[in-house]
């Protein structure tokens, strides 16, 4: 579902795409992201059209200070080198939350 991102040159090619994808910012320790990692794949099932990347937070520092991660797990919708959204981990505690999130950029 989720396909890692494992360079800064993997991530750049990704997030300048012409079409929108989603990179989930996440960290192997982090109990949220577990939490997400639960119900994320049923979510997706409704945008299965969409690209979605996953990227360790802890691994890729630099990208997550220039994007303005600072909590995980976070969700991101990239466009043409473009940050077009952001949701942050408080707010992506529930299916719901995210299908919210994804619908106006995948609708």
């Amino acid at each position: 579902m989720f396909e890692k991102i494992s360079s800064v040159e993997q991530f750049e090619k990704i997030i300048g795409h012409d079409k929108p994808v989603v990179v989930k910012f996440y960290a192997d320790w982090c109990p949220d992201c577990k939490r997400m990692d639960a119900f994320i794949g049923e979510v997706m099932d409704d945008f299965n059209e969409i690209p979605s990347y996953s990227i360790d937070k802890d691994q890729f520092e630099e990208i997550s200070s220039k994007y303005d991660v600072m909590g995980i797990p976070s969700l991101l919708v990239y466009q043409n080198n473009q940050k077009l959204g952001h949701l942050h981990s408080a707010n992506a505690k529930t299916p719901d939350e995210v299908t919210t999130f994804l619908q106006p950029f995948f609708s």
